[in-house]
């Protein structure tokens, strides 16, 4: 009697810490200057498998925090930013290329206008180089 083996699970989006955010429009996004002063702004999530997406362009000054300190906390929101439910300790990482690319389908794929027509439009009327960042989950002791 032999048995197969089972799969690995993969990560779905009910399994994965980011499952709270799947059906959210706005999280407040919180990061960190060098001297620890947390800034919390609103911005767009996608969460596609057990990954989380948001986007900015290279002028923001999220993105030069994100690139100081990639320790960031998430947490539900209003579209204001009034946080509506528990923050998540979370890494913002990067994407390039492929990667990139998934994103910006996931953020598409859920805000069709904002992110599939508007946000790409100005981001090239302005010039701006538009970043992707990965949010992986970490636990904090």
């Amino acid at each position: 009697m032999s048995t197969t083996p089972t799969p690995p699970a993969t990560p779905t989006p009910t399994s994965s810490p980011f499952a709270p955010y799947a059906r959210q429009k706005t999280i407040l996004l919180t990061t960190y200057k060098r001297d620890g002063t947390a800034v919390g702004t609103a911005v767009s999530i996608a969460v596609d498998g057990g990954r989380a997406f948001v986007r900015t362009y290279d002028a923001a000054w999220k993105a030069k925090r994100m690139r100081n300190n990639p320790e960031v906390e998430i947490a539900p929101s209003t579209s204001t930013g009034k946080p509506t439910g528990p923050a998540l300790h979370a890494r913002a990482t990067l994407l390039t290329g492929a990667e990139a690319e998934r994103a910006a389908r996931a953020l598409a794929r859920k805000y069709r206008f904002l992110h599939g027509v508007l946000v790409p439009f100005m981001h090239r009327r302005k010039h701006w180089r538009t970043l992707h960042y990965e949010l992986t989950a970490v636990t904090r002791p």
